[in-house]
């Protein structure tokens, strides 16, 4: 007896349909697996057959059973095919009815108990379904809220085979899983630091505001203990609400990264991403034999906060280069059987020390390092990366004074609401070329929306002549400025704004 079962397989951020077929035939017992299926696949074979048997279903132990994962030619992976191998030999065996299941998808792994355990990547291959028409998702029970993300389709919850069985066969339907996706978007976010809590640093802070604004890159520099490692957490709590676009493209790689919390099933703040200096290439950029997102794709459509950005490799650091320069923004990982690209659309903020010691140019504190060292810990970071980050910032010891003063600073409330107001301005302009904010500008929308009065053209002028500045410095200074004019409410860039915009550029010896 032979029957199909569809299911899902995820393939970076993609999804693709997989045909289950089980075949029960006369032979020597066994069960063979083809379709290019790893360890976990393999081993469900024996998840199943104790499934089954547990939930007081029977199982065709005096059988051969072949099992085919169609298309032959893509490797699966992971414990997903558990559940729909499941109703694949429920159905070959007619313990359920073939029609029961032909409109369905089923994902899902099975405990030795029958009940059923979640899964990554389920929000995929729910919209997938939907794309290929297909009516109903089985899923777990965990992932339920996580496939109802996806409008349209009807998600049933499975939490264990017995149920499913109850529903295939009539006698006991399963309720279909309903989200309101207006109540959960719109709770309001929480965030770990206020900017209202900050004392002093007030050119830093409003420096992250301008960054907040345009979606630029920021490098904070200065001794240990000033503050920026707080600083660059608050930043979080001054960016734009997420739209339901950004939170699920946010959400999709979250699902196949296995990251999504069970209590909440999108991504509602935008991720703020920071990995310690050790981290490997692979825990960066993404990789490994089944190729998975990294940091900087977690950090998509948020934040990756780089602290003590000397302290990564060189060569590590350097794979920032692409996603940080022009569009699309995003990584790809190539391997033998093919190339998976994730997106990695993120602000970068870096934190660094002067020299190793950290007190290089302290008014207050001496340094012990010599120059050769100091030279030789700046240049950890080359120039075509310092290049790509928009705003330099110097952060310096905060006076006593200031410390133990009376807060009278703004909250991280009313700062968002001009951010939120630049960005409106931004996306109006940008709307035709598809582009959110100004740091995703190229040379030609800078040519368009950047455009300098004689006063400005001379400053800029001078300033490339003193600061040495390249072509690419160039253009990022007028879409910082840009970005300052838009926060002003200004349509014309006066030359006051690019004269703020120039002091974020260190000058090049």
């Amino acid at each position: 007896m032979l029957a199909k079962v569809l299911s899902c397989a995820t393939v970076g951020l993609d999804a693709e349909i997989i045909e289950i077929e089980v075949d029960i035939a006369k032979g020597m017992p066994g069960v063979t697996i083809v379709g290019l299926p790893d360890a976990a696949v393999r081993e469900s074979r024996d998840r199943v057959q104790a499934a089954l048997k547990n939930s007081d279903l029977s199982y065709p132990a005096s059988k051969r059973l072949t099992i085919n994962l169609a298309p032959a030619d893509l490797r699966k992976e992971g414990p997903a095919y558990d559940l729909p191998i499941a109703v694949g030999l429920l159905a070959a065996s007619r313990q359920v009815w073939h029609g029961h299941i032909e409109s369905g998808l089923f994902i899902g792994e099975l405990s030795l108990d029958g009940s059923a355990r979640p899964i990554k990547g389920a929000l995929l291959m729910a919209a997938l379904a939907r794309d290929k028409g297909i009516k109903n998702v089985f899923v777990p029970a965990a992932n339920a809220s996580e496939a109802a993300l996806v409008p349209n389709i009807t998600v049933i919850p499975v939490a264990n085979l017995s149920s499913l069985v109850g529903h295939l066969t009539g006698l006991s339907p399963i309720s279909p899983f309903t989200l309101d996706m207006d109540d959960l978007f719109y709770q309001p976010p929480k965030y770990a630091v206020d900017f209202q809590h900050i004392m002093g640093q007030e050119h830093v802070k409003r420096a992250l505001e301008v960054a907040a604004a345009g979606g630029h890159n920021v490098l904070l520099s200065g001794p240990p203990g000033t503050g920026k490692t707080l600083i660059s957490k608050s930043l979080p709590s001054i960016l734009p609400r997420m739209s339901v676009e950004e939170s699920l493209d946010a959400t999709k790689i979250y699902s196949v990264a296995g990251m999504l919390p069970a209590d909440m099933p999108l991504v509602r703040e935008r991720p703020f991403r920071s990995p310690h200096h050790t981290i490997s290439y692979a825990g960066l950029v993404g990789g490994g034999v089944w190729p998975r997102p990294g940091e900087v794709s977690l950090a998509h459509r948020g934040v990756l906060f780089l602290d003590e950005l000397p302290e990564f490799g060189t060569k590590l650091i350097e794979v920032l280069r692409q996603p940080l320069e022009g569009l699309p923004r995003e990584v790809s990982i190539s391997r033998a059987s093919g190339t998976i690209t994730f997106p990695a659309n993120f602000m970068l903020i870096a934190a660094q020390n002067p020299c190793p010691c950290g007190y290089y140019g302290d008014p207050t504190h001496a340094c012990s390092c010599s120059n050769s060292m100091i030279t030789r810990y700046q240049k950890r970071i080359s120039g075509p990366l310092m290049d790509r980050i928009d705003i330099h910032v110097s952060v310096p010891r905060v006076d006593f004074e200031k410390l133990m003063g009376h807060s009278d600073n703004e909250s991280s409330a009313e700062i968002r609401g001009r951010v939120e107001a630049a960005r409106k301005q931004q996306e109006i302009r940008l709307k035709e070329q598809a582009m959110h904010c100004n740091a995703d500008m190229g040379p030609s929308e800078v040519r368009s929306f950047c455009k300098l009065d004689e006063q400005g053209q001379q400053l800029m002028r001078s300033a490339m002549r003193q600061l040495n500045l390249s072509a690419r410095s160039f253009h990022r200074i007028l879409k910082v400025a840009r970005t300052i004019a838009d926060l002003a409410g200004e349509e014309r860039i006066d030359s006051k704004f690019l004269a703020e915009a120039l002091q974020y550029r260190p000058k090049k010896s």
